[in-house]
């Protein structure tokens, strides 16, 4: 396999975008154009977040809006590889919770519409803020998240699209064996996963990263869709993400992965922006020249 790749150019293997909303709140033109001019060519867009002037509300997205949106990406050549919507499912008041379930089965239906067919979010906190919940890793929680996600896939094999489902240590699904637990349990291929190495590890289980990563790759690698690229430090007893390159993340089995198992995959900054996303790319392009020599 190692051979195959040294035939492809590494912009290939590594696919470099960024969130949109990291360089700023811009109409779509001048955004997509900005990220462009950075030479990435992928991004994940969070509507509201990203798109200057959008102010939509449950009911208000649209083919026709989504095509003008995806279309001025498509020009500056820089694929929507994610649609970000990152609501609680596990919302505590049921009535929100409803409504956000619903704003993400908008998306679904007006992901292909913008160029894409895979939208994103976090499997939840009993706290409406997204915040640590000391009950977010009992049993409850899971199936609780569970019971959202399943309407989320239903409606996502309903429009032809995937659902990406984050691990977050301090969310419901938190672990690569919940993560593996989840899919079996949702068993459908419209579920897929956007793996976020820093956001499986914590203030209590950095030290076992390398166990951690390794175990995501064993037990869920081929439902890895997208990544999410970025560092960590602990300072002062607290858990820290930066920028990719600035901290302590073994990258070298993530890097490892994706040229034996994902060339080409979408990998995608997150803690940086304009000024320092170069640097990034350049951190993740001499580690890969160590791989392809």
């Amino acid at each position: 396999m190692k051979d195959e790749l040294k035939s492809l150019p590494l912009g290939e293997v590594f696919r470099f975008g960024v969130r949109a909303h990291d360089f700023g709140r811009l109409p779509a033109e001048a955004l997509a154009a900005k990220i462009a001019a950075k030479g990435l060519v992928c991004t994940q867009l969070a509507l509201t977040k990203a798109i200057a002037g959008l102010e939509l509300k449950p009911g208000q997205l649209n083919p026709g809006l989504a095509f003008d949106i995806g279309q001025a990406f498509l020009r500056h050549r820089v694929q929507i590889a994610v649609l970000g919507c990152y609501i609680n499912p596990l919302h505590p008041d049921l009535a929100t919770r409803k409504i956000l379930l619903n704003w993400f089965k908008e998306h679904l239906r007006f992901a292909r519409d913008l160029g894409c067919n895979l939208v994103a979010l976090e499997t939840g906190s009993f706290n409406a803020d997204y915040s640590p919940h000391p009950d977010n890793h009992s049993e409850a929680a899971l199936q609780q998240s569970l019971a959202s996600l399943a309407t989320l896939v239903e409606e996502a094999e309903r429009f032809g699209v995937m659902v990406g489902i984050e691990g977050v240590s301090s969310h419901a699904i938190s672990t690569p064996v919940k993560m593996r637990a989840a899919l079996d349990a949702l068993g459908s291929p419209n579920v897929q996963v956007v793996f976020d190495p820093v956001n499986l590890l914590s203030l209590e289980n950095h030290g076992d990263q390398d166990r951690i990563i390794r175990e995501s790759f064993d037990l869920f690698g081929d439902r890895i869709v997208a990544i999410h690229a970025k560092d960590f430090v602990v300072n002062d007893g607290a858990f820290l993400p930066v920028r990719t390159g600035q901290g302590q993340l073994h990258h070298q089995p993530l890097l490892d992965f994706i040229t034996q198992r994902k060339p080409g995959i979408s990998l995608l900054f997150e803690e940086t922006n304009e000024q320092t996303v170069t640097g990034s790319m350049d951190f993740i392009r001499q580690l890969g020249a160590k791989i392809s020599a």
